[in-house]
């Protein structure tokens, strides 16, 4: 196995939940080396982050290995059979029913923190 396929294979399964999942694949042509990378598809959103952040700074780090060893090195993310990309609605949803009322959990209330913030002022 070459060293910047091992270095994939070591990051991504380091992050996923099914890391007997991870399948890479290695070619090599005249653009370079091309890295395709199959995940679990619960796993898609961990490899891929919060608005690809995570496989940027995969495929920058993949830079600097292929850079070591002359090559230039790209990554591509085979979408699993299946898989449906959140869709902003979907995202939106699943937030806004995540808001609850402090009240009905049990927390504090505005008056609650205040008189904390008033206690601490008076020490």
């Amino acid at each position: 196995m070459e060293q910047d396929q091992a270095f994939l294979e070591f990051v991504v399964k380091g992050l996923v939940d099914n890391p007997d999942d991870v399948k890479i694949t290695r070619t090599v042509d005249e653009m370079g080396v091309l890295l395709s990378l199959s995940v679990n598809p619960a796993d898609m959103g961990k490899v891929i982050g919060r608005s690809g952040n995570t496989a940027k700074a995969i495929r920058t780090l993949l830079r600097v290995v292929g850079m070591k060893n002359d090559a230039r090195v790209n990554l591509k993310i085979e979408e699993p059979e299946g898989y449906e990309k959140p869709t902003p609605t979907q995202t939106e949803e699943s937030t806004s029913s995540e808001n609850v009322d402090p009240q009905e959990e049990g927390g504090a209330s505005m008056d609650d923190v205040n008189n904390v913030i008033e206690d601490l002022k008076s020490e």
